[in-house]
């Protein structure tokens, strides 16, 4: 068992799941500059950019872009901030971050924590100008919890105005299960005059093209599936992100007291899997070969990494396999995919 799992097992699962992340991060972003790991380059192009790598993290992690650099040198070749909301706001009440080891899983219902899109653009803008590692930044937006529904377009330009400048591509959050109505969003008579507001106002303050995408949900019905591939591919987006959290708590190993303890909430990491498996090659298979899809959702080590690619997956992001597998996990995943 490697040091950092006992680390884990002993130690950091002791201590309250939001905290252990809190101080982890905490500690990874006092030594920014380290050269902690060093992943073998396997450049990849997709959406106009170069990806020295396949493998990226998740938003989630880093919701308020503090630790960008810090991540790349364990071996990520890509960080997606967020997700950043128009309005800065506290989340759900705390505890609201849980472990379930016997699945290798993790329940949140965070909310939407985050500084809000004005103050995590300041942050964006002061590390482009400063020393920083050239890594590819994407910017997760979602809807401010407070605003209404008939507000939300507005609430996503306000975003995309403030963040769209500092990124490398954007993606429209509307699948978390942590907002509510957020997901309602993701029926296709909503969700086009969305996206095509946030591309509207993407172009209007960067005056270039930024790849735009956006990012659903595993408990979509296959058709729905299929309708956001036809809808991505008649409004030109630039790729899916697949897939978000899970609402469904079907076939876990877990107690039924610890997954009663951990409450509602998005679950990922290994029971969301199969499913997410499923609707990359669904998504694949509707959308061609050129479209980006960016596989997520269960990915724990380099086989389930290569069964995404296989399945159509351009990019991965992994967060839950992260959180198991400890600071050297991106960069082993990363070199075992390299022929």
């Amino acid at each position: 068992m490697s040091p950092y799992r006992l680390l884990f097992d002993n130690v950091l699962t002791r201590l309250d799941a939001e905290t252990a992340h809190r101080l982890g991060f905490a500690a990874l972003r006092a030594s920014p500059a380290l050269p902690l790991f060093r992943a073998p380059s396997q450049p990849t192009q997709a959406m106009g950019l170069t990806f020295p790598g396949r493998l990226g993290l998740a938003a989630g992690f880093d919701k308020n872009a503090e630790g960008i650099d810090s991540l790349a040198a364990l071996g990520f070749s890509f960080v997606e901030v967020g997700t950043v909301t128009g309005e800065p706001q506290p989340g759900n009440p705390r505890p609201r971050l849980f472990r379930l080891p016997a699945d290798s899983a993790v329940v949140n219902r965070m909310g939407f924590n985050n500084d809000g899109a004005e103050v995590v653009a300041q942050r964006l803008s002061a590390r482009r100008s400063g020393r920083h590692r050239d890594v590819i930044v994407g910017v997760n937006i979602g809807k401010t919890k407070v605003v209404p529904e008939s507000e939300a377009v507005a609430d996503y330009e306000k975003s995309t105005g403030l963040l769209a400048p500092h990124a490398d591509y954007l993606v429209v959050n509307v699948s978390s299960p942590n907002t509510p109505g957020l997901r309602d969003l993701q029926a296709v008579d909503r969700l086009g005059p969305l996206l095509q507001a946030v591309r509207r106002r993407a172009d209007s303050v960067t005056g270039d093209h930024l790849p735009l995408l956006v990012k659903i949900a595993p408990d979509l019905a296959d058709k729905d599936v299929l309708a956001v591939a036809d809808l991505a591919l008649e409004l030109g987006l630039d790729g899916i992100v697949a897939t978000n959290t899970t609402v469904s708590r079907e076939g876990l190993r877990s107690s039924a007291s610890d997954v009663e303890r951990a409450g509602p909430g998005g679950l990922s990491g290994d029971p969301v899997r199969a499913r997410a498996l499923e609707v990359i090659t669904l998504l694949r298979e509707r959308v061609g070969p050129d479209l980006t899809l960016v596989g997520v959702g269960g990915i724990g080590d380099a086989t389930d990494a290569r069964e995404r690619l296989k399945a159509g997956a351009t990019l991965l992001q992994a967060y839950t396999g992260f959180i198991y597998g400890g600071p050297g996990w991106p960069s082993r995943v990363q070199m075992e995919l390299v022929p």
